[in-house]
């Protein structure tokens, strides 16, 4: 697709719009001249006028010319650089909109945090029916999505409150699987070859560890949270989990923690022995996850597990006694359809686990389903919006509240992921994480340590640094650059008067 942009609006803002209309589209280059015959080229232009900003977008695709033009209001309290989104928003999602005959429920919300501008709003003093109302007026967000993300932005300044500047998470990265599925992006790594460095990695992890905890100490930090994911944390046997969570627990009281998460992403990894070495040593969440409760649809995206495997290690968890159990599912997934989803969230919601997050299928460019299908995209998600649409209505009826959400591009459907919860059971390092509420200080391959400047109370525009841990187990083992995050973390802190 080829963008041509006579406007100050960023190119990727209208790029993500683009791609709600023509998913895993490829753009072209701004020195590109040339249009191939069949490619969609949409021609932006926006200019200031008094008491606002006027935008026209035209589309010329298939031999047709369309046109669409939105003014935006300048409000009190909204930035220009919001106003001139919002006016080359509307003319985007108007001229795209009638060629595709396609309304997308979130209009011009492109974030990954969809509820943030709920949240700015409410903490301006908005009313809770007022910000709904914007959303779905000057946004173009359908009235429940709107409902929605305003509703999570209140249970999340609820459990949020006031963050202090010395309070911090740690995350640690366990990159390994034992098989990769044909939609996953993540770092993880399946091979024998790389599976055998795992004896070695845990031992540097454990130095990195210790490096994290003497950084927050010496930074007077408070460790809130703690999140052990992956990758598949479970895929270390009973001695070498024993071994991990031992030392963290030498390092960190536990105890104290507010949450303790580990992923036991994949039920073909979880024993009840591992399930109880996790209830010993202080973790207090734990993952158990299907994505679905149909062979048919797990064998055909690469889960190398069976339904029943999961119903028994879901009870290898209960038996541990964790108290709090969360499972995901995927809504959309290649092979799936509303009466095998219906079925399989019904299902889960007889087990009563204490969260349930429902993901909607998302195409990434890496992934191996693409390979094989080189079709799965979709713009309309076929029966994901149905699935997402029962989900919610089943986690509602049945007493769990929705109190973290967010989106990811090339999603099916242009759909969303949330958490839900039983009341008390939130997942909080997945709100402070995505909300980047405080500092993640991480350790393990694939790992970023976020810095946070949170030293104002509900500060919209934090200053964020993030620092890379090297994207390969072999490179991490290679070099150690604890001694440089710590310097970066020690100056961040300084620069920011948070010490």
């Amino acid at each position: 697709m080829k963008i041509l942009l006579e406007s100050a609006v960023n190119l990727y803002y209208v790029q993500t719009l683009a791609m709600i209309f023509f998913p895993g589209e490829r753009f072209g280059k701004k020195d590109e001249e040339a249009v191939r015959e069949d490619e969609p080229c949409l021609t932006v232009r926006s200019e200031e006028r008094e008491g606002g900003v006027y935008a026209l977008a035209a589309l010329d695709w298939q031999g047709a010319h369309s046109e669409a033009e939105y003014t935006a209001e300048q409000t009190e309290g909204r930035t220009a650089e919001r106003t001139l989104k919002l006016a080359v928003g509307g003319a985007v999602l108007a001229v795209l909109g009638e060629r595709i005959g396609y309304r997308p429920a979130w209009g011009m919300m492109i974030g990954v945090r969809p509820s943030k501008v709920a949240s700015e709003m409410l903490n301006a003093g908005i009313s809770k029916t007022r910000v709904k109302k914007l959303l779905t007026s000057d946004y173009l967000v359908i009235p429940k999505k709107a409902a929605l993300a305003t509703d999570i932005a209140v249970t999340e300044k609820r459990i949020v409150g006031n963050p202090s500047p010395k309070d911090c998470s740690m995350y640690i990265s366990i990159p390994f699987c034992p098989t990769r599925c044909t939609y996953c992006s993540f770092v993880s790594y399946t091979s024998k070859r790389l599976l055998s460095l795992i004896p070695d990695y845990l031992l540097r992890l454990k130095d990195d560890i210790c490096a994290n905890v003497r950084l927050a100490n010496r930074l007077g930090l408070k460790i809130r949270t703690l999140y052990i994911g992956g990758g598949t944390p479970t895929i270390l046997d009973a001695e070498q989990l024993r071994m991990l969570l031992s030392h963290i627990a030498s390092l960190i009281n536990v105890g104290t923690l507010d949450e303790y998460t580990m992923e036991a992403g994949r039920p073909d990894t979880i024993t009840e022995e591992k399930m109880r070495i996790a209830k010993e040593y202080g973790v207090t969440r734990v993952s158990v996850n299907p994505q679905s409760l149909c062979d048919d649809v797990l064998c055909g995206i690469g889960r190398n597990h069976t339904v029943e495997e999961f119903f028994r290690a879901f009870e290898d968890a209960r038996r541990a006694e964790l108290p709090t159990v969360n499972v995901d599912l995927i809504a959309g997934l290649p092979g799936d359809n509303f009466r095998r989803f219906s079925s399989t969230m019904d299902q889960i919601l007889q087990l009563n686990p204490e969260n349930i997050t429902v993901h909607t299928f998302c195409v990434k460019k890496s992934a191996e389903i693409l390979r094989l299908n080189a079709d799965v995209y979709s713009i309309r998600g076929g029966d994901a919006g149905k699935c997402v649409d029962y989900s919610q209505i089943k986690a509602h009826q049945e007493g769990y509240i929705p109190y973290y959400m967010y989106r990811q591009k090339n999603t099916v459907g242009n759909y969303e992921n949330v958490g839900f919860s039983l009341p008390g059971h939130e997942g909080l390092y997945n709100i402070y994480m995505m909300e980047e509420i405080h500092t993640i200080l991480a350790a393990g391959a694939g790992a970023v340590t976020k810095l946070v400047d949170n030293t104002g109370a509900h500060t919209e525009h934090r200053t964020i640094e993030r620092l890379f841990h090297q994207k390969y187990p072999y490179e991490y083992l290679a070099e150690d650059r604890s001694q440089s995050f710590a310097e970066a973390a020690e100056a961040f802190y300084n620069e920011h008067g948070m010490l």
